[in-house]
């Protein structure tokens, strides 16, 4: 529930009272704005008392009478101009001309009332002067978070980049000093982490191009008929190498005209990063396991492992951006972080969600849901 205060600032002691009674119980709800709104009304009546409520009550809205005792509501509103206030002034007065208009907007009345006027006038007049502040907070409240939002994001990616960054500077400071002597075999294995961490830092840059395009609908989609054994067997022959290395069998079970209405590379980037987790994070001689089918109109895509597992914190932080598990098993494993939040973000395009069953020190298997995209 969202409570919007409102000062009614007026002379009249029935006006005042009027205005109590029709915002007494009235409710409303914004869209884009969560909880109902309701009010909570306090009077004065005189510009100096006025001023006074909206330093101590803090309203939300202002009904402030154009002609008063002592002080106008125009020289109120001059009074508040220095303050800004985070309110809107909605002017009451009888005396509703050109001038009277130029004159108040000029020193930031939002709106006005005329007198006299129907309690069904005043609460459409509060509704729309309601609607219009919560929704000016709302935008500012988004575009604060986005910036906040922006801040962590580059803080975040100069962080993941400053490790490697500094890792090449210092092979680099070797082969210039000649550190390890002057047989250039020496920095064989310099050069060779050099490259390692350069790939990783590309990787990162074009996970983040991915993740950028996938956000901002910016993506360009090539829709077709999608052969799902080619993609599968082809992220098989990518990871190929390194499950020889660590000797990891790799399994695809998937009927070979198995098709869907995707965009191929989506697909890749899918079966890619299931298949380059399912091995990086394996165990020697361990197995990977891929298995493709169809359940109703769903298409399903289940890459099993053999390694070593995750625990329930570790899972549940594991499709945020830039979140890599880092303990004793993972902390040599090279990758940007972004992989797995671009494959929940692709699922989302094609109405589907992505499942974890994992068990530290026995495994893990991911699976993705999607639907074929709509035909054009």
């Amino acid at each position: 529930m969202i409570e919007l205060k409102v000062l009614v600032v007026d002379d009249e002691p029935g006006m005042r009272a009027a205005v109590a009674r029709s915002l007494e119980g009235l409710t409303m709800t914004i869209p884009l704005v969560e909880g109902e709104v309701v009010f909570k009304v306090t009077t004065g009546e005189s510009g100096e008392q006025g001023l006074e409520l909206v330093e101590s009550f803090k309203p939300d809205i202002l009904l402030l009478d154009y002609k008063l005792p002592g002080i106008s509501g125009i020289e109120v509103l001059k009074a508040l101009e220095a303050q800004q206030p985070d309110m809107l002034t909605v002017m009451i007065t009888a005396y509703a001309t050109i001038e009277t208009a130029i004159t108040a907007t000029k020193h930031g009345a939002h709106d006005f009332l005329a007198k006299p006027f129907t309690p069904s006038e005043l609460k459409a007049v509060i509704k729309k002067t309601a609607k219009h502040l919560l929704l000016q907070r709302e935008t500012k409240r988004l575009a604060e978070e986005k910036q906040h939002v922006r801040f962590q994001f580059i803080s975040v990616l100069a962080h993941e980049l400053k490790a490697p960054l500094a890792a090449v500077e210092g092979y680099l400071y070797m082969l210039r000093d000649q550190a390890l002597g002057p047989e250039l075999p020496a920095y064989d294995k310099v050069v060779s982490r050099s490259i390692t961490r350069l790939q990783g830092m590309r990787k990162m840059v074009l996970d983040l191009l991915d993740l950028t395009r996938i956000e901002s609908g910016s993506k360009r989609r090539e829709l077709g008929v999608v052969n799902l054994a080619e993609v599968a067997n082809t992220a098989l022959e990518t990871m190929g190498p390194d499950a020889k290395a660590k000797n990891v069998t790799l399994n695809l079970e998937c009927a070979p005209d198995l098709t869907m209405y995707a965009d191929r590379g989506e697909v890749e980037i899918i079966f890619n990063n299931f298949v380059s987790n399912a091995v990086k994070y394996n165990r020697p001689d361990g197995a990977v396991f891929i298995r493709v089918s169809r359940e109703g109109e769903l298409l399903r895509i289940d890459v099993q492992d053999t390694g070593i597992g995750m625990n329930p914190e570790e899972q549940a932080r594991l499709f945020g951006e830039f979140v890599r598990i880092k303990n004793e098993q993972t902390r040599d494993i090279m990758g940007s972080g972004l992989g797995l939040s671009i494959v929940k973000k692709l699922a989302a395009l094609y109405e589907g969600r992505v499942e974890l069953v994992s068990e530290k020190g026995k495994g893990s298997t991911f699976s993705i849901f999607l639907k074929d995209a709509p035909r054009v």
